[in-house]
């Protein structure tokens, strides 16, 4: 199978299991799928993260999850060669506040910091990028997709002022739209 496979088969299992009632997402996983996630530069929880939004509320989807994964198993490949992350965890002390702003867009500052986390495997497994936060900021800002935002932070690196510019022209696409 490849791993697109294995990824999406796991994701049904543990809905179902979700579905039956189980909420512990330490009792989902065997010793292989959490080989297969470790592969892939995920955590436990950051996948599970996404099986009990989509259970509650259908939203993200499977694939969307899928191209969540996608992109931070490219940078985990790619950048990391297969490393884990060894700097320091972004937790939820440290994520910047709901309002924080940035060239007066409130929540980039946060999605930004968790999107760079997320990417690099160092976000604390209370925190979710793609959570209902941070889908809704996309959603006003032009309807992007969580995985091409990861995409568009990875190839910004650091630079948030080109984040900011891109984030005003997406909104500004929605404005003319709207």
């Amino acid at each position: 199978m490849l791993w697109s496979d294995l990824f999406l088969t796991l994701f049904d299992r543990c809905c179902e299991t979700y579905h039956a009632g189980n909420r512990d997402f330490a009792t989902y996983y065997s010793p292989d799928d959490h080989a297969f996630l470790a592969s892939i530069g995920y955590q436990p929880r950051e996948f599970f993260d996404f099986i009990e939004d989509y259970c509650d509320e259908g939203n993200p989807s499977p694939a969307t999850a899928l191209l969540v994964a996608a992109v931070r198993r490219d940078f985990f490949l790619m950048v990391q060669n297969g490393a884990v992350a060894t700097g320091p965890v972004l937790g939820r002390d440290d994520v910047p506040t709901f309002g924080d702003e940035l060239e007066g867009i409130a929540y980039l500052p946060r999605i930004l910091a968790k999107a760079r986390a997320k990417l690099e495997g160092r976000l604390d497994p209370d925190l979710m990028f793609g959570c209902g936060g941070d889908r809704n900021f996309l959603r006003k800002h032009g309807g992007i997709h969580p995985a091409d935002f990861l995409r568009r932070v990875w190839a910004a690196g650091d630079d948030d002022l080109a984040m900011a510019g891109w984030i005003q022209l997406r909104s500004a696409g929605v404005a003319a739209s709207g």
